[in-house]
């Protein structure tokens, strides 16, 4: 029987950034820049930054080797993994596969980064430590199932984050075979994050990933010291794919492994809301734009998802009908649909906006949200929806299939540099902004990472 956590650790030991394709390199490239803007942004704007950082610093953990973007201090490794990874899913603005129903760059590349740090590691090195993160939390995403995961409670962009995370950092320490099975066994009695923080808008899903990215890094270096995990952490009687996560296709973990990238499948988020919610925002925003119509002359509006997505922005309706915080609003389906219906769009401004605006929330509580047989055929392959709105008595009806940013209906170029400057112009100078973008879309041929830290830094 082959054993999914021996050959993860052979890929994680032989995986070299000249066997990797170039459109993987490029993907990540800008899955990096994707991910490197929202945490710039996250760092100065999300409601939660402050209470995080006092945090680190009462810890004393705000005087080490490795830094966070757009933050003047220095940070052990540990905090600078965990800060990074936070802020990085602190807009719910950063990429997602759809599938695996899970977030990929913030958990690994933080780990990463914070690794590439403290070995003084090159941009080819950043680029596959990445590509290998991705690829072992994506499979065990899809091996777990993320609907049967998500019914037990799990949030698994850091059950599985923690096991990429420990990949990538494991890749740049330089850790073999054996060690990399003691990592993942180390990281199976770290595995965590629950969805709790839905009933209340809580900010743990935030620190989930950041804790993921940290505990990820710890459990590669103390395998690296010759710290022993359980050899089975993926196939044992206790193991993840057997206790955290069983109900899912345990073969999808080794499909295709080295020749098949799940990284080319990661979307790019156009809205800062759930991933659940972005078919029906596409939508409304398509009607917005082809019917020109009035507010006014909105009768009804009715959105269809999966049982999966009614579950997380749709479920408790009453809850989901009165949001009271961002968190809040960023799960709720009738919230974002309300703001898009209105404005256009969705912005990470949007929130302190129309979250204390009458009209917006009056309309929030006027949008029915259903159960809809064409987006559960469509689930967990896509987060499809089906959007019905009555303007002046006439109905009109769509279905979005793959939302925006999605790899089959992916961001061109100018739209992710669009997204970057939107993200960091309030911070950065147009000059800064262009040098650091320049830097991240060449990173093979950077020596180390520090000058992309340099280049975060406020300048306006």
């Amino acid at each position: 029987m082959v054993k999914i956590t021996e050959k993860f650790a052979e890929f994680c030991e032989e995986i070299e950034f000249k066997k990797l394709p170039a459109d993987v390199v490029k993907r990540t490239k800008l899955l990096i820049l994707d991910t490197v803007g929202i945490i710039i942004r996250a760092r100065h704007d999300a409601e939660s930054t402050p209470s995080l950082l006092t945090a680190i610093e009462k810890l004393e953990l705000d005087n080490g080797s490795c830094n966070v973007f757009s933050d003047s201090k220095s940070y052990t490794p540990g905090a600078a993994a965990l800060l990074n990874g936070s802020l990085a899913h602190s807009l719910d603005f950063d990429d997602t596969h759809a599938e695996a129903s899970l977030h990929s760059s913030a958990p690994i590349l933080s780990a990463a980064i914070a690794a590439a740090q403290m070995q003084k590691s090159s941009g080819q090195d950043l680029i596959t430590a990445c590509v290998l993160g991705y690829e072992i939390q994506i499979r065990l995403g899809l091996a777990g199932g993320s609907s049967a995961h998500y019914k037990r409670g799990f949030h698994p962009t850091a059950t599985c984050g923690i096991f990429g995370a420990a990949a990538a950092a494991g890749y740049l320490i330089g850790l073999n075979k054996e060690q990399f099975i003691s990592a993942f066994g180390i990281a199976l009695s770290q595995s965590a994050g629950s969805m709790q923080f839905l009933a209340d808008g809580a900010w743990t899903k935030r620190s989930h990933v950041g804790q993921a990215a940290q505990n990820g890094l710890n459990c590669a270096i103390m395998a690296g010291e010759g710290f022993k995990g359980p050899a089975d952490a993926f196939d044992g009687k206790w193991g993840y794919l057997h206790s955290y996560a069983s109900g899912g296709d345990i073969t999808k973990a080794l499909e295709g492994l080295g020749t098949k990238y799940e990284t080319l499948n990661l979307g790019v988020k156009p809205y800062p809301s759930c991933r659940y919610s972005h078919a029906a925002i596409d939508g409304l925003i398509e009607f917005r734009n082809e019917l020109n119509f009035s507010l006014d002359n909105l009768d009804e509006v009715e959105i269809g998802l999966s049982e999966t997505a009614l579950n997380i922005i749709g479920y408790p309706e009453e809850d989901k009908k009165n949001p009271k915080s961002i968190v809040d609003g960023q799960f709720s389906m009738p919230f974002c649909a309300a703001v898009a219906l209105k404005g256009g769009d969705l912005t990470w401004d949007d929130y302190k906006t129309h979250l204390s605006d009458s009209d917006t929330l009056s309309l929030c509580r006027s949008i029915k949200v259903n159960p809809d047989e064409d987006a559960e055929n469509c689930c967990p392959e896509y987060m499809s929806a089906k959007v019905k709105i009555v303007v002046d008595g006439v109905q009109h009806e769509k279905f979005i299939k793959i939302p925006k940013g999605e790899p089959e209906n992916f961001m061109s170029d100018n739209e992710f540099k669009s997204k970057f400057i939107s993200l960091t112009e309030p911070y950065l100078s147009s000059k800064r902004i262009d040098q650091l973008t320049d830097l991240m879309m060449r990173m093979e041929n950077v020596n180390t990472v520090n000058s992309i830290f340099e280049l975060s830094q406020v300048d306006i």
